[in-house]
């Protein structure tokens, strides 16, 4: 019998962001050098998940609000790209590699997971297919270097979840959010515009195309900040932005409707937001990602 522990490769190094730990410990670096905090610390953040030369910058700004001394555990919670997922998953690995240092899944929280009944196991197979989790490994191992051996990780993989299930598991994961030894990571890009995402969405009153996507995104950022569940579900029905994260996004502002019940007072506001290119034409296509922090009082 062989206790060889069940590790996650990072799959996506070597294409998606760097292989080498100390090239990327270099750009997470100089990216993080040119954010402020002015946030933090954060319990809760959204930040994109594409190549880190793409939205590398914008993840910046939310990962500076980050507090290694306070937190002890970081939940990620990231959308599923590849496989039809109707609830949450989670992970049958013990550690997740990164080119930086190994993070390992805190098995305790995944067993209190598990007995609620809620979650399905995926594949290992299916966890390295996604980036939506991995994307954010490297940032947090380097925002949490400093307290690299106290803490551990929570990756849950979000299916394209009803109204009503983003409610059950933001209700679930509320006891976690309101323990401020704990961080969310919600992986979400915003909107994916192009004939090659079938979403061509466009407000000829704001002028150039990549100004109407802004001006969308900003309404569904707004949005975001009022920290309404439904406002946003609203928003999403209206207007069918292509936020790839709007499960987890929707799990979170769950989470915090149901502190708020207990009258603990939040804020959340973004704090960046970038473009992969400026669309002008109908054959363009971009990405759009955004950068926030929720924050307790």
């Amino acid at each position: 019998m062989s206790n060889r522990m069940v590790c996650r490769e990072a799959s996506h190094a070597g294409s998606w962001y760097t292989a080498s730990g100390s090239q990327l410990n270099a750009q997470l670096e100089g990216w993080l050098s040119q954010a402020q905090s002015t946030a933090g610390p954060a319990r809760a953040i959204i930040a994109p998940h594409a190549g880190y030369t793409y939205c590398g910058a914008c993840a910046a700004h939310a990962y500076k609000q980050v507090d290694p001394s306070i937190t002890r555990r970081v939940f990620i919670l990231g959308p599923s790209h590849h496989v039809p997922l109707s609830r949450c998953a989670l992970s049958p690995a013990e550690v997740y590699r990164t080119p930086l240092y190994d993070l390992r899944i805190d098995q305790k929280v995944y067993a209190d997971l598990w007995k609620t009944g809620m979650f399905e196991r995926m594949s290992l197979q299916t966890d390295e297919d996604e980036h939506s989790i991995e994307m954010h490994l490297p940032y947090t191992a380097k925002a949490m270097e400093s307290h690299k051996d106290e803490f551990s990780i929570v990756p849950v993989l979000v299916g394209a979840l009803s109204e009503s299930k983003e409610q059950e598991y933001g209700k679930l994961l509320s006891k976690y959010l309101a323990d401020p030894s704990n961080l969310f990571i919600i992986s979400s890009d915003f909107c994916h515009w192009g004939q090659r995402f079938r979403y061509t969405y466009y407000d000829e009153s704001q002028g150039e195309i990549y100004r109407s996507i802004e001006h969308l995104d900003k309404m569904g950022m707004g949005i975001i900040e009022q920290l309404d569940p439904i406002s946003f579900s609203n928003y999403l029905k209206k207007y069918h932005n292509t936020i790839c994260g709007r499960h987890p996004i929707g799990v979170l502002l769950n989470a915090v409707a149901e502190l708020k019940k207990n009258g603990i007072d939040m804020n959340f506001s973004f704090l960046n937001y970038a473009q992969s290119s400026q669309c002008r034409n109908w054959s363009d296509s971009s990405v759009s990602y955004a950068a926030g922090a929720l924050v307790v009082h």
